[in-house]
């Protein structure tokens, strides 16, 4: 009795899980969604470093958004020029220029300009001492453990022996992922059309500014004054902001700053060569 119970069971079972794989075999061919083939000869062409800077979380999810027709073919910043013309080719649309971008490190208040009144003995990483306030008396300051130039996919940066983040200017694809990354939000994304920055940060008044950082800007005003564009450089929060739409890119508003906190043509200059060149040899 008990031996035919056991059968009957195990016969009711493999009864279940048969009509239950014919179900779902017949489900999964009815509501199977088939791929738009077009995604994948576009991710063919994109460089899948998956670094977001099209403003989307992968080069899967922009090829989506290209056959949807919901991005600029000119929004892969990885690719630049070539891949813009090969998607614009490819979907049988006029190519676009691609604006070049690049991120700006916009403080220069390392080891040597920047007064230190603490010390930090926690995790070695940009945010986590940002919780802490870090170990500078500037609180607007880069933190200087890095974050930025792990994060970077391409080699574009190096940290410096002054405790600050280098941006290769020549590798730079902007990105965006260091800008991101950056607790303090003092990496910007620029076109390279931008030329003169206030490389500081900081918002406090100009007296307290200067004691804590050599570089600071102390809201002297003067750079307003020589923009040769009235509202070319506001005083905002005691802190010189460049209206890029207005402002001249010349060096004529750099020419009085007393901490040399405003500079012109600066960025271009640094590339992965020039930086290695000026290293020891040893630290190559």
């Amino acid at each position: 009795m008990t031996g035919g119970i056991v059968i009957i069971s195990m016969a009711s079972m493999g009864g279940i899980g048969a009509i239950l794989s014919l179900f779902l075999a017949y489900a999964d061919k009815k509501l199977k969604v088939e791929e738009d083939p077009r995604i994948e000869a576009l991710l063919n062409i994109l460089p899948n470093t998956n670094c977001g800077g099209c403003g989307r979380a992968g080069c899967r999810v922009f090829a989506e958004a290209l056959i949807q027709g919901t991005a600029s073919i000119a929004g892969c910043v990885a690719g630049g020029q070539a891949v813009t013309d090969n998607i614009a080719e490819y979907l049988g649309v006029e190519s676009q220029k691609a604006s070049r971008i690049v991120a700006v490190v916009l403080c220069r208040g390392g080891n040597k300009e920047a007064v230190k009144n603490a010390v930090y003995k926690g995790e070695r990483t940009c945010a986590a001492a940002n919780l802490a306030s870090g170990e500078k008396a500037c609180i607007y300051s880069c933190i200087g453990y890095g974050d930025c130039v792990q994060v970077c996919k391409f080699d574009a940066m190096a940290m410096n022996d002054n405790g600050l983040p280098v941006v290769f200017h020549d590798i730079c694809n902007g990105c965006g992922a260091c800008a991101r990354t950056c607790p303090r939000d003092i990496i910007e994304m620029h076109p390279l059309e931008h030329k003169i920055f206030n490389y500081c940060r900081n918002k406090d008044k100009g007296a307290v500014a200067r004691k804590i950082c050599k570089v600071s800007c102390i809201a002297c005003g003067l750079c307003v004054k020589d923009c040769a564009v009235e509202g070319g450089i506001d005083m905002i929060d005691n802190l010189a902001v460049i209206n890029y739409d207005k402002c001249p890119q010349d060096d004529q508003p750099t020419k009085r700053c007393p901490t040399a906190c405003i500079i012109f043509g600066e960025e271009e200059k640094m590339t992965r060569e020039t930086y290695y060149a000026s290293l020891p040899k040893e630290a190559v």
